[in-house]
């Protein structure tokens, strides 16, 4: 049993844990205390000073988010002289920040604006003392202005992938939060998953926005302008609208795209679908002809940089199969050509996406064409805002066919150990002759970021792993590398819980939201009266009247790509000094 103290907080008793903050106490019991650098498990806090608390018998107010609480300890969280400190450390917080909130991206979600709430500031009375520096305009989008310096997004890219990208130089009004040498992010080796601008608590980190982009295509009478929604987007979209993380919105998110104008609305999950066959496939053949094993997922973009950058020595283990995203993007847009007589120039394939680094996939010169705009589950939230689109007022709708449909198998590709699950599904299938009854692998599902499960295939083990975060992936690769383990198979998400809680998902994105997120992706696989991708009837026709077979020559040439080495840190900054 844990030990217990007894303490005071706005003069109630409690009995608590001990070993705990006091912000965490609080937190725990609703008392808020405001704070704009403290997040669970990346960060230890203590930059931004507003989460001061006023503790009988210390000398100086004490910051809740380092202060473990002690037996007898008497706190108070709201006095006079507690919220005027609170206020000046305010001021000079938002002096330094560059303020146009009716512009801003982070709009409401806006942690600044929360804490400006909970002061009780009427307007924004503060000398600006901030440089505006431009912004720059990567994928992953820094303005340097409106960073406060609460240095969430350095341990963030050193905690999740394990990269950093940023660090923190210089002294007082002078210190900067930047790439080393000042680098544009695309200069450097970041897998733009994303995490850090989930987690920026202003509008300093932001994807670059592709909706302009989108309506000049929209309303350009030439082109047929087709969208595609990934499968995680449909669990999450919905939020910004009100509605509970992890409701699933297939048919109002159909009707809000056709009511944007959209020509044709199809789902990435068929895509999916079209993966695991190849994939399933392609892991056979590795498994019965000596290919390279272990076998790697590579629907993961992030990923998939990662392994390119860091450990290019593993790029052979990466399954050649294109994502969900490319796979559609290029079998629609080659079906309209051959099959419906539209010109290539004038299609356009915009996908709605969880995933900042499914821009960088689309711009990857391997992948030139299969997609034309990326729009984030953000992105497309504000969008819907910004013609007064209610989601969650809308009528249900149906994707159109033949590349709408999809199987259960296909939904779970949003969670970590989901395309795992749906791979095995279909191997297992075509590995044994048979049908398999069984169609849930527990094994692969939970938070646990590094996951290993066995199968038996009527008496062939087949041995898989799976990982969420690259820090987990690091792991396993060291693993592999060393002898320590011997899989088959192992699928890699670069986010936390997977695609659901991906770096374009709408903020907040915590543990218990990116949790509710994945219930709702399980759920919707439960619903589906097919369950395996292979048995996709849609799937099955194409192969039979356009692909031909599956793995064959025209499928390669459309669902296959390549990777080559990227630089990796030392080379970078090699060329920068």
């Amino acid at each position: 049993m844990a030990e217990t103290v007894t303490i005071k907080i706005d003069g109630k008793k409690y009995t608590v844990e001990s070993g705990q903050t006091i912000l965490e106490i609080c937190k725990k019991l609703g008392i808020y205390i405001p704070t704009l650098c403290f997040m669970e498990e990346i960060s230890e806090g203590g930059h931004c000073g507003l989460c001061i608390v006023d503790v009988k018998g210390a000398k100086t107010f004490q910051r809740a988010c380092i202060t473990e609480v002690r037996d007898g300890m008497e706190i108070e969280t709201n006095t006079p002289a507690v919220r005027e400190v609170r206020k000046t450390v305010f001021e000079m917080i938002l002096a330094d920040h560059k303020v146009e909130c009716p512009v801003c991206k982070r709009d409401e979600t806006c942690e600044i604006r929360k804490v400006a709430k909970h002061l009780g500031f009427p307007d924004f009375e503060v000398e600006p003392i901030y440089r505006d520096e431009g912004v720059d305009n990567s994928i992953i989008s820094r303005e340097p202005a409106k960073c406060i310096k609460c240095q969430r997004c350095v341990n963030t890219c050193e905690l999740i992938p394990g990269i950093g990208i940023y660090g923190y130089f210089g002294k007082g009004h002078d210190a900067t939060v930047e790439p080393p040498e000042s680098l544009s992010m695309s200069d450097t080796p970041c897998i733009v998953c994303g995490q850090c601008v989930v987690r920026c608590p202003t509008g300093a980190l932001t994807e670059r926005d592709d909706t302009e982009k989108v309506l000049e295509a929209i309303y350009d009478p030439d082109k047929v302008v087709f969208a595609s929604f990934a499968p995680s987007v449909r669990v999450a979209i919905g939020e910004p609208f009100g509605m509970e993380p992890g409701e699933v919105v297939v048919g109002k998110l159909v009707s809000a795209l056709r009511k944007l104008g959209f020509d044709r609305v199809y789902d990435v999950n068929f895509g999916a679908d079209l993966t695991i066959v190849e994939e399933a496939n392609e892991l056979i053949e590795r498994i019965k002809n000596g290919g390279v094993l272990p076998m790697a997922t590579s629907c993961c973009p992030g990923w998939v940089s990662f392994v390119e950058r860091f450990y290019p020595e593993f790029i052979p283990n990466l399954s050649s199969c294109k994502s969900p995203q490319a796979m559609l993007g290029a079998l629609v847009k080659n079906y309209m050509k051959e099959v419906e007589g539209i010109p290539e120039e004038n299609v356009v394939h915009v996908t709605i996406m969880p995933c900042t680094a499914k821009k960088y996939e689309a711009s990857r010169p391997e992948l030139s064409g299969d997609t034309d705009y990326v729009l984030t589950t953000r992105e497309l939230a504000r969008l819907l805002k910004r013609f007064d689109i209610d989601l969650s007022k809308l009528p249900e709708d149906e994707a159109d066919k033949p590349f709408g449909d999809y199987t259960g198998a296909a939904t779970i590709f949003g969670v970590t150990g989901g395309v795992m699950e749906a791979a095995l599904r279909t191997a297992v299938d075509w590995l044994s002759g048979g049908t398999f009854e069984k169609l849930e692998f527990t094994a692969v599902r939970g938070v646990e970021d590094l996951k290993f499960a066995e199968v038996d295939i009527n008496g062939t083990t087949v041995r898989v792993a799976v990982a969420h975060t690259l820090s987990a992936a690091e792991r396993l690769l060291q693993m592999i590398k060393n002898g320590e383990v011997e899989v088959h198979f192992f699928e890699v998400m670069a986010c936390p819980g997977g695609c659901v809680g991906g770096g374009g998902q709408p903020i907040p994105s915590t543990a218990e939201v990116v949790r509710k997120r994945a219930e709702g992706l399980y759920s919707d696989d439960e619903r589906r009266v097919l369950r395996k991708s292979h048995e996709n009837p849609y799937v099955k026709a194409v192969y039979e009247k356009y692909l031909g077979a599956i793995g064959g020559e025209k499928a390669h040439h459309i669902l296959h790509t390549t990777y080559r080495k990227r630089p990796s840190w030392e080379e970078v900054f090699k060329r920068a000094v």
